[in-house]
């Protein structure tokens, strides 16, 4: 009797326990459901957030693409700026607004992501950037003969240092003969090695910083402006003549000592090549300026001069099409001028100085000389060729 007693309170005292177990089990239950639900209510509200962002960002970047598309219509023309609002972003439901504003001639982009309840807002200001950052900056390979020099004038104290450059990384992109001098800094290509991509020989030397790019410089293709390419063409200029207006010309092939004179601002689309006798000469007035669009070959034969009066680079400036591939001088007489062509091997014969920039496929200056670069031709104005808004200041 008493065993049987025993038993059953045996049998009694789980029924507590289990249902302890159970509480137990209901609790922590309750708490990973509780953990879940506000894990997964986190995650929502930050992948909202993330999309937000993203939102804003694609909104700056397209706003900063529509501006450089303003860029393109000559003349400027700022009193419409693009403004777009609530753009879906593809592939989620955010959308995108932004705002361009225009104070004093400084342009500031501001742009809005919305997701969900959540809103991001990130805005920048823009710089003007011209092709002529740089002194020297090519595809390929820079090479500087012996005693050449670069350097630099017209910089303000605060400008950044002076800088040649290249998008190649090959060995010996950058190439100084002996005694050769860069007074400023190098820059090769992206991943590439400055110690094996720039080659100094006996006595050459870079006063500045030598480095890799972060990101490639693309170097954009010319485009004849409409209002020139239009134009039907004056044929071949092979004679002395003087011009003062806008034209397009099948080629220029001066004999010896013949030249043309450019007075007043002229703009001249040459279609094929460019010859310059033996000490024939392009002459640039006084007061006067050229810009020249080449779409075949530059070639200067000896004594021949490309000759700026006004011995200011701005006012000669040459841009190089696609189908322009050489430009060699030979001239006496220093040079004034800034030279654009990306798919053309420069050549500098002379030991002349030359005052200004050059953008290339390649760069060579064979004979001893001084290369000095005008930081003036950094200051673009939104009416030049080939400038580009690039963003300066951002912020969130």
């Amino acid at each position: 009797m008493k065993k049987k007693l025993l038993q059953t309170k045996k049998r009694g005292s789980a029924i507590p326990l289990a249902m302890l177990v159970v509480i137990l089990l209901i609790s922590m239950g309750m708490g990973l459901l509780n953990l879940g639900l506000h894990s997964r209510t986190i995650s929502i509200r930050t992948t909202s957030d993330i999309a937000a962002r993203c939102a804003a960002d694609a909104g700056l970047t397209k706003a900063l693409f529509e501006m450089n598309e303003k860029l393109k219509v000559k003349p400027w023309n700022d009193s419409s700026l693009p403004i777009e609002t609530e753009i879906s972003l593809p592939y989620c439901d955010a959308v995108y607004s932004y705002t361009v504003t225009n104070d004093s001639g400084s342009y500031t982009i501001q742009a809005t992501g919305t997701s969900a309840q959540h809103q991001r807002t990130v805005s920048c200001t823009l710089e003007l950037q011209g092709p002529f950052e740089a002194a020297i900056f090519t595809n390929g390979f820079i090479n500087l003969n012996n005693s050449a020099e670069v350097d630099w004038y017209n910089y303000d104290a605060d400008d950044t240092n002076m800088k040649v450059g290249t998008n190649s990384t090959a060995d010996g992109s950058v190439r100084l003969a002996h005694s050769a001098i860069i007074k400023g800094d190098v820059a090769v290509g992206v991943g590439g090695d400055p110690d094996t991509a720039i080659d100094l020989s006996y006595h050459a030397t870079i006063d500045g910083q030598t480095s890799a790019l972060t990101e490639e410089v693309e170097l954009l293709p010319v485009t004849v402006p409409e209002a020139i390419d239009s134009l039907p063409s004056g044929g071949d200029i092979n004679n002395d003549i003087t011009i003062s207006s806008s034209g397009k010309y099948s080629s220029i092939d001066l004999g010896n000592h013949e030249t043309v004179l450019i007075s007043g601002d002229v703009t001249l689309y040459i279609t094929g090549d460019i010859t310059l006798g033996n000490s024939a000469e392009l002459q640039i007035e006084p007061g006067a300026s050229l810009t020249l669009y080449l779409g075949g070959d530059f070639e200067g034969k000896n004594s021949s001069a490309v000759n700026n009066e006004t011995e200011d680079p701005k006012s000669l400036q040459i841009y190089g099409l696609d189908s322009c591939e050489t430009i060699i001088f030979k001239n006496s007489s220093d040079l004034y001028g800034a030279i654009y062509a990306p798919n053309a091997d420069v050549i500098m014969n002379n030991s002349a100085n030359v005052y200004g920039a050059v953008v290339s496929k390649s760069f060579d200056m064979k004979n001893s000389g001084i290369f000095m670069y005008d930081a003036s031709l950094r200051d673009a104005s939104v009416n030049e060729e080939l400038v580009r808004f690039e963003i300066n200041r951002w912020h969130e």
